[in-house]
């Protein structure tokens, strides 16, 4: 669930801000509950936990539906949204034109990758583990979750802005990860962005993520390797980049060469120190959120 400042997203500011309601949710969290069970379990009435319970319907944090048990009729509780991200920095403005594009993790121009490493659709590991070959395999545009302890991988982008427009901004949104042998939450990995061959910046992921299973993990893939990533935003605007609002250098839009037809966008894991390292990247059926590469760029 992605929240921003205006009133669209105050009716889930709105329902977190109950110690009741957070108490709901941790109980939903462990198992199904339906009203009767959580009144009893927070010593309240009925009619006031279904007060809460709406609350958090309307947020669209919880969901409900209608069972028979022992003929009576039970509305079961769940929770709907486990992730939340808060973007704090104001939308562009509406006078500005946009292109939205979805890149498929898989489709990829170009690459180098070592091992501990692979790639996998959502029905089956592409070829072989740790053969650096298979991220040419054909089937390689289905994947949805590749990874590597050392190397890069590049896109392009297509350049859709008009002779009459400028460009304001330009972000990319991506799930991402460290990869470390099996998983480790505490795995560092600097990692690098560049835009036709202009380093932007380094960001740190914390880790190789597998405490639990991702919410999109299909039920093949094992439960002790890479489980999700974290969603971070790219944004390159005019004084420099930044991820998620932080900024990582003075790199902007005019130092880039963006007046070409396609533009490329590469993301390399460049340590090779012990303990740290390596990239997975999540696409669509993987992870915890159901994106590819989404890259908005912003006109005036």
């Amino acid at each position: 669930m992605r929240l921003s400042t205006d009133g669209t997203s105050l009716r889930v500011y709105e329902a977190l801000a109950s110690e009741v309601r957070l108490r709901i949710i941790e109980k939903l969290f462990e198992r199904e509950r339906h009203v009767k069970e959580l009144a009893t379990e927070l010593f309240l009435s009925n009619a006031v936990v279904s007060g809460h319970i709406r609350k958090l319907e309307e947020a669209g944090i919880v969901g409900s539906r209608m069972i028979r048990v022992d003929n009576g009729t039970y509305k079961v509780c769940f929770v709907k949204a486990e992730f939340m991200q808060v973007k704090l920095s104001p939308e562009a403005p509406v006078s500005l034109g946009s292109h939205e594009l979805s890149i498929p993790l898989g489709h990829y121009t170009d690459y180098e990758a070592w091992p501990t490493c692979g790639i996998a659709t959502t029905k089956s590991v592409i070829g072989q583990y740790d053969n650096p070959a298979c991220f040419m395999d054909p089937e390689r545009v289905n994947a949805g979750i590749l990874w590597f302890a050392k190397g890069w991988v590049e896109y392009k982008i297509p350049n859709y802005s008009q002779k009459d427009q400028r460009l304001q901004e330009i972000e990319i949104s991506l799930e991402i990860g460290s990869e470390a042998p099996r998983v480790n939450d505490n795995w560092p990995s600097d990692i690098r962005f560049y835009i036709n061959d202009k380093p932007l910046g380094v960001w740190t992921s914390p880790g190789d993520f597998g405490d639990t299973r991702g919410l999109l993990t299909p039920e093949w893939w094992h439960s002790d390797v890479n489980q999700y990533g974290l969603l971070k935003v790219l944004r390159i605007k005019e004084n420099g980049t930044y991820v998620d609002g932080q900024r990582i250098s003075g790199i902007g839009l005019r130092d880039l060469a963006l007046d070409a037809v396609n533009w490329t966008f590469r993301i390399a894991a460049e340590d090779t120190g012990g303990g740290r390292g390596g990239l997975t990247l999540y696409g669509r059926g993987f992870g915890n959120y159901n994106q590819d590469l989404v890259v908005r760029s912003y006109y005036a």
